[in-house]
């Protein structure tokens, strides 16, 4: 649009703006920060060259304005420049003529003042900024004081935990405000990330984007761990579902270092900081198979404390190595999912969070009477947890126990207990399968032998062998990857290959 101007030559130079508010470094307790220079600025600028629009339109909208003139004003002519007719003084004087605010500022005769008082184009983003800034302390008052309000009154229906939350949530989504651009992205800017995430994966050798599990053949089946996507990781009690997430929950904090990140801000340049939601086991107990791992002793033995002193010493030194390790444990029962989410938050902002993993999906609760619908609600507000927070989220999942009916245990995506809601929320869907399990309860008689012998050949070959079955996979191959198992210590780790040399293939 060319640029207009709303005074002829012959005119007398436009009149001096109306007083603004008190200055905000002066202002009095009971005023809200605000900047009326600030917003006649910005209205000028749009109302002399309409172009500028669009420059703003993604930063601020009229609720964010101060004065109320000032906003309705914003409203009419963005409405009129979205629809690619003009927005002058001219033409906003039809629709404004009758507004009580505007006419105590001098009528229609203001909307010439702001365009003929305004300076320059150039500096419309940061007015706008500005302007964005004072809007949210206004709201951070506003909810101050709705907190201390909600807070005096003794309500039964309200309890403190519950206002808590709520405040929680409404803090972080005034944080969240205007910090990613929704619409529409140019096909360059779609290619310039998928190509940066591509370049991740070279400069990590190949086969992966996403955050290593410390599982060589799984992070080649998925690619590793990416970013807002919902994984589920699903079996039957005693497969080993746990100890899996544990595993991989370990070794991302493991492997946690920071530094720059391709796009210059700072962050985990490999591994990540972790949250763990253990809704069965204890934050004890949790730790305790992460340090049977770590240090190599068994977690019966370390559970009944039945150790040498060389394996004390060995426990001690890896629970030392470990005290840095970013990995954070709620043991919360029974949790809501509202609080699961606001908990997510929180560790995101005070500590970073680059994986969150939930044992297990069906201990959570949600507002639903129907369990179905509950459990709908629950996956649904995971996967909305790994889009808002822009991580992948683990959740573990029971299967129904129509698997023991049939002569193949092997789990299936219809085997998800209580919901198909689960599958069609995930991105990714993984089963845990142990067949020594279920062949070690199918021991023969010792009067038979030829079956003894079969059942002894079948054993040793299952034997510390595990498979997680790729069920689903929305950007990837489905498929099994074989794992071993060490059930001492609950631990996976990579299956070495008869082709396969040397010890770091182990």
């Amino acid at each position: 649009m060319n640029e207009i101007t709303p005074f002829d030559g012959d005119m007398p130079p436009p009149a001096p703006m109306p007083e603004p508010a008190q200055a905000d470094s002066a202002m009095p307790d009971n005023e809200l920060p605000h900047s009326v220079e600030a917003e006649q600025q910005l209205l000028g600028a749009i109302l002399t060259n309409n172009e500028v629009y669009d420059k703003i339109a993604l930063i601020i909208d009229s609720s964010h304005f101060y004065d109320p003139v000032h906003a309705r004003i914003f409203e009419v002519a963005a409405a009129r420049i979205s629809k690619n007719a003009l927005a002058s003084p001219v033409t906003l004087k039809a629709f404004l003529e009758d507004h009580e605010g505007l006419k105590e500022l001098g009528g229609p005769a203001y909307l010439a003042k702001l365009a003929g008082a305004s300076i320059s184009a150039f500096a419309v983003r940061d007015y706008a900024q500005m302007i964005y800034d004072l809007a949210i302390r206004r709201e951070l008052i506003a909810l101050g004081q709705s907190i201390a309000d909600k807070a005096r009154r003794v309500d039964v229906a309200s309890e403190p935990r519950e206002q808590i939350v709520e405040a929680e949530q409404q803090l972080y989504q005034l944080a969240e405000q205007g910090q990613t651009e929704s619409g529409f992205k140019s096909f360059l800017k779609a290619v310039t990330e998928a190509v940066n995430v591509t370049n991740e994966a070279y400069q990590r050798g190949g086969g992966m984007a996403g955050i290593s599990t410390g599982l060589t053949d799984l992070d080649k089946q998925l690619g590793g761990l990416h970013p807002s996507d919902l994984l589920i990781l699903a079996g039957r009690p005693s497969m080993g579902k746990t100890s899996l997430a544990t595993n991989i929950a370990f070794n991302v904090a493991k492997a946690y270092k920071r530094g720059i990140k391709p796009d210059g801000t700072e962050g985990a340049i490999d591994g990540g900081v972790v949250g763990f939601f253990s809704l069965e086991m204890s934050a004890e107990q949790l730790a305790g198979r992460i340090l049977a791992e770590a240090s190599e002793i068994s977690s019966h033995k370390i559970r009944q404390g039945d150790m040498t002193e060389e394996e004390f010493r060995r426990f001690v030194q890896a629970a030392k190595d470990l005290e840095s390790c970013p990995l954070f444990i709620d043991d919360t029962p029974a949790i809501p999912i509202s609080q699961l989410a606001a908990r997510a938050r929180r560790l995101k902002r005070t500590h970073g969070l680059d994986l969150l993993v939930i044992d297990y999906l069906q201990l959570c609760r949600g507002m639903s009477d129907n369990r179905v619908n509950e459990i709908a609600e629950i996956s649904m507000g995971m996967k909305a947890i790994a889009k808002e927070l822009n991580i992948p989220v683990i959740a573990l999942s029971q299967l129904s126990r129509q698997v023991e009916n049939r002569e193949d245990k092997r789990p299936q995506l219809s085997d998800l207990r209580e919901s198909g809601s689960i599958e069609q929320d995930a991105d990714v869907v993984m089963f845990v399968f142990r067949e020594e399990y279920y062949k070690e309860r199918e021991k023969p008689g010792d009067h038979e032998l030829e079956k003894m012998e079969e059942w002894k050949q079948a054993m040793e070959r299952l034997h510390a062998k595990a498979e997680v079955i790729v069920g689903k996979q929305r950007h990837g191959p489905i498929g099994t990857v074989e794992l071993s198992f060490e059930a001492q210590f609950t631990r996976f780790g990579n299956l070495a290959k008869s082709w396969q040399q040397g010890p770091e293939d182990y």
